[in-house]
């Protein structure tokens, strides 16, 4: 159990996160001192950001390249292989894979053909779509695991998770704010639905990230030779108050520059409550790097972009010009200087990279939470803080 004392410092960490970048508003926008745009929820677009800039594309691509390198080819790094353990006997798949692979079908099916037989249901489908979706890779890891799965062994936790997404993704849209809109809603202004109901659309939307980020990595480890790749790598120790600080100044600085420093919205989070936890002495996807476990890492990473696949091209099937709009939860990226190269995703393709940050960064959230609110945060069967 940690202290009143550690707790109190994990909040107050994180309340700093939420106000620099308010106060640096106050500086950045001297006659409304608030960032164009800022609290309209959902959100919408502000204003059109700098064009495609031919010098930070290649720059970003040669950087996601080097990276993909890195990932394919880990003993170019000094990374060494690893006999895998003996992957155990898959099992017959669960029922619940078998319900969620129906629902997520037929909200798909719903989601993308706007048939409106069911009524007002085609404006609720994106929910239960990635429930089902949850649920499905949930049982491929019950198969997959010898029986080991969030919703079959850790319940509670999955609950949790759920419950942690939505104050998770409203972190995050908080601080989207101040980048003027990486990303917004243009769906929102239905007839058949209220403003109210969009809200309660949204909140029901935002547990869903969380859950399914968790049910990729546990999916991935279900497999020894993927769970052992990165795991004897060189050792890299991070330093966490440099990481905080660094945090702090990219949030004062953002609301200056925010097409600039578009990225930061994906990396000061990440570093700054992970700087927090690791002050703390409280385990994070960081702290094996020292010993050289680059697996906790790179397998969330690795499950956030994997997920974002599925979120781009649902989400951009959902919402083709000619047919009616019909999903309130469709989103356009607005993204500077890289915003080329669609494919079936309104996400430009140098944009995915950002789904690996965004991986790591929900866990940290939900170990910080995990530690502020007293729950357990294990994904793993093995308990060893995973």
């Amino acid at each position: 159990m940690f202290s009143t004392k550690t707790r109190s410092v994990l909040v107050m960490a994180v309340l700093a996160m939420v106000l620099i970048p308010l106060a640096a508003s106050w500086f950045a926008y001297p006659s409304t001192h608030l960032p164009p745009g800022f609290g309209i929820f959902p959100p919408q677009f502000v204003e059109e950001p700098p064009g495609f800039n031919l010098t930070v594309f290649i720059v970003l691509a040669l950087l996601e390249a080097a990276f993909a390198v890195f990932l394919i080819f880990p003993q170019w790094f000094g990374f060494k292989p690893v006999a895998p353990s003996p992957a155990p006997t898959p099992l017959a798949l669960p029922w619940w894979f078998w319900v969620g692979a129906v629902a997520t079908l037929f909200f798909w099916w719903l989601m993308w053909t706007r048939t409106t037989p069911f009524g007002d249901l085609v404006y609720y489908a994106f929910t239960p779509m990635w429930w089902g979706f949850i649920f499905v890779l949930d049982g491929l890891t019950f198969r997959y695991s010898n029986g080991y799965s969030l919703f079959a062994s850790r319940p509670k936790t999955f609950l949790i998770s759920a419950i942690v997404s939505i104050g998770g993704w409203y972190f995050f849209e908080y601080f989207d704010y101040f980048a003027l809109g990486n990303w917004y809603y243009p769906n929102t202004d239905i007839p058949a639905l209220s403003h109210t109901t969009i809200v309660w659309i949204f909140i029901f939307a935002y547990t869903t990230v969380w859950p399914a980020v968790f049910e990729w990595y546990t999916l991935l480890n279900a497999f020894p030779k993927i769970a052992g790749r990165y795991s004897q790598g060189p050792a890299l120790a991070l330093p966490a108050k440099p990481m905080l600080s660094l945090s702090f100044v990219l949030f004062a600085a953002v609301p200056f520059w925010p097409y600039p420093l578009f990225w930061a919205m994906w990396i000061a989070p990440l570093i700054g409550i992970a700087g927090i936890l690791m002050m703390c002495g409280i385990w994070t996807p960081f702290t094996d790097l020292a010993k050289g476990n680059w697996s906790p890492v790179l397998l969330m990473a690795l499950s956030s972009l994997f997920n974002g696949f599925f979120w781009e091209v649902w989400n951009y099937g959902s919402a083709h010009p000619e047919l009616p709009v019909t999903n309130p939860n469709y989103w356009i990226y607005d993204i500077p200087y890289v915003n080329v190269i669609h494919i079936y995703a309104e996400m430009p393709l140098l944009g995915f990279a950002g789904y690996l940050p965004f991986g790591v960064l929900v866990w940290v959230v939900f170990i910080w939470a995990g530690k502020v609110f007293g729950f357990n945060t294990d994904l793993l069967k093995s308990g060893t803080g995973q």
